[in-house]
């Protein structure tokens, strides 16, 4: 902005100042409004559908997997995503939110152009509706991540009674194990860095399921102890895993 600019800023922004209204109580007066508006629609919602609320805090269980509140849910989304890459997870938590934060503190320095009306700012306008577009995107995503202790699947059609029953057992076991934290089966858990095994009983036999679970490789934990401890759990899991076509 040259000085023949800013001598005429000042003279608008001069006039416009005497033609308007003092701060008290006009403005006060519209905050006031829109802030008992914001508190009436925050109870209506509270009203109508409730917090979402979590089970009750067992300190003898280790299968509580903490969630982020919903406007957290896209950067949860990226640290999810960046977990198969160990390296990249320090700039998933603290690189790209600090990145975010230097540029928005920076934008009056390297934002200099005297326009302000937005349609006449294309870079400005297609930056803010991809941020816009990026974060609704991650948010949804993150909302619909299943938690690695649940398992929430239909039994496959045209199975009995005894075994819809065993499926159920079978996915109880996935979910309690924790399987979710490291495949995907079906919606649920996480892509990676297992493989997954929403069809793995169409690619391997019960009794080739039975020997990995027993003889893992790492980090995957073994179900050893499962197979001595409690024959029937580990025999439910496998033939839940085989159920999985």
């Amino acid at each position: 902005m040259n000085q023949a600019e800013k001598e005429q800023y000042l003279r608008e922004y001069s006039i416009l100042k005497n033609k308007g209204k003092p701060f008290f109580p006009y403005a006060v007066a519209k905050d006031s409004v829109m802030a008992v508006l914001v508190m009436v629609v925050i109870m209506l919602l509270s009203l109508m559908f409730g917090a979402e609320l979590g089970p009750k805090v067992n300190p003898t269980s280790t299968t509580y997997v903490p969630r982020p509140d919903w406007y957290f849910f896209f950067l949860f989304e990226v640290l999810r995503v960046m977990r198969n890459v160990p390296k990249f997870t320090p700039m998933a938590t603290i690189g790209v939110p600090t990145l975010c934060m230097i540029l928005l503190f920076l934008l009056p320095l390297y934002d200099r152009s005297p326009e302000r009306l937005i349609t006449r700012r294309p870079i400005a306008l297609a930056s803010g509706l991809a941020t816009i577009i990026v974060i609704a995107f991650l948010t949804y995503s993150g909302s619909q991540t299943g938690s690695p202790n649940e398992v929430d699947m239909s039994p496959p059609a045209g199975l009995t009674a005894a075994q819809q029953q065993v499926f159920k057992a079978g996915e109880l076991i996935v979910g309690e194990s924790g399987c979710g934290a490291c495949h995907q089966i079906g919606d649920n858990g996480n892509n990676g860095p297992g493989p997954p095994l929403t069809h793995i009983g169409s690619i391997r036999r019960p009794g080739a399921i039975a020997a990995t679970l027993r003889n893992p490789t790492a980090p995957m934990p073994s179900f050893a102890n499962l197979a001595k401890q409690s024959p029937k759990k580990f025999k439910d899991l496998v033939e839940f895993l085989s159920m999985l076509q």
